[in-house]
């Protein structure tokens, strides 16, 4: 046996020893590791502050909001004075301010939860409710916008009144939220008309709150800016509209194409509709289904001066962003919507 001498390392072959090989290596090993540990704790640091920051301007939204809405409430629900020019101003101050504040719900969607913003839309279209019921407090009552409609001959009206039944349970909570969503004695739109060709223009819409009520197979033009839309029991009508200064609600209506700019669009209780929209916000669904969404396309000559006028960013169009309040999985698509493939959609709206 071949004696070795003191400290030497055995050599199989021409073979380095493994110590010999590790010491190259473990150093490139662990800066390898060190990198790769900061630069992980880097990536937390800045989701750290990312959330930090979108909870600041959650925040701040939640007490602007808060703050906003209380002047507005105040301004509506104050006691009409004896002087009209003095109860305008304030309706006219509400009105401006709740402009104000539906722009600042748009600016902020991107930071705040669903929730926060189903909220805040559900508190903005309670206000433009009061504020299209003090309008009408204001103004005296206009004639009612719509086709010619048989008017009843006093004499063939019965002497008595019909025998009254009480409602049923599923009628009597229809007519309720008919009657608490439609503001009374309406100024301006249709009712009651079937089969025919509605128009309005600028004029005649220029800020207006307007109603499209009970129409069937009706295709309605509305060139200009309205203030609000509602329609209410329409169905299988046409309606094109312009840019819409703040909201649009559509309610119990069914078969039915509407063309409209918003900034906020709520549908209840509709059916195999189709929706071309441009909405600064984010439309919501409740109780709907069969619903079809794609990008506003409709034109007209003056469409231009409708959008500045509506005070309305053509460059912010959430079309594609949806909120079905039956539908809480978050992981699935909710049924009761879909996008409508390009290759379908209207390009030509003569």
């Amino acid at each position: 046996m071949e004696a070795f001498s003191e400290g030497a390392a055995p050599v199989e072959g021409d073979r380095v020893p493994l110590a010999a090989g590790l010491s190259a290596l473990v150093p490139d090993r662990l800066h390898q590791r060190e990198a790769e540990r900061r630069e992980e704790a880097e990536k937390r640091r800045r989701e750290r502050e990312a959330q930090s920051v979108l909870e600041e301007q959650s925040d701040f939204f939640t007490a602007s909001f808060a703050r906003e809405r209380e002047t507005i409430e105040a301004l509506l629900r104050s006691e009409p004075a004896q002087d009209a020019e003095a109860d305008a101003e304030a309706v006219s101050e509400a009105a401006r301010r709740l402009q104000d504040l539906q722009r600042l719900l748009t600016d902020s969607v991107r930071f705040l939860a669903p929730y926060e913003v189903r909220q805040a839309q559900a508190a903005l279209s309670k206000l433009q409710g009061e504020l299209s019921e003090r309008r009408l407090q204001l103004k005296p009552k206009k004639r009612f916008a719509f086709t010619k409609a048989l008017k009843k001959d006093p004499a063939s009206a019965p002497s008595k009144p019909p025998a009254q039944h009480p409602p049923s349970e599923s009628s009597a909570k229809d007519q309720k939220e008919a009657a608490t969503s439609a503001p009374l004695n309406p100024s301006c739109g249709f009712s009651r008309a079937e089969g025919r060709t509605l128009e309005l223009g600028p004029s005649d819409l220029l800020q207006q709150d307007v109603v499209l009520s009970q129409l069937r197979r009706c295709r309605v033009l509305l060139r200009g800016n309205p203030n609000t839309l509602l329609m209410l029991d329409c169905h299988d009508c046409t309606v094109l509209c312009g840019p819409v200064s703040t909201s649009a609600r559509v309610d119990g209506c069914s078969g039915c194409l509407v063309a409209l700019a918003c900034q906020q669009l709520r549908t209840h209780r509709v059916t195999e509709m189709t929706f071309y929209v441009q909405v600064t916000s984010r439309a919501m669904l409740e109780d709907c289904s069969a619903v079809r969404f794609a990008p506003y396309s409709w034109d007209y000559p003056g469409m231009e001066a409708d959008f500045k006028t509506a005070g309305l960013d053509r460059s912010k169009n959430n079309w594609d962003l949806v909120d079905d309040f039956n539908w809480l999985a978050k992981d699935q698509a909710s049924p009761n919507w879909c996008v409508i493939p390009e290759k379908e959609r209207i390009t030509d709206w003569n």
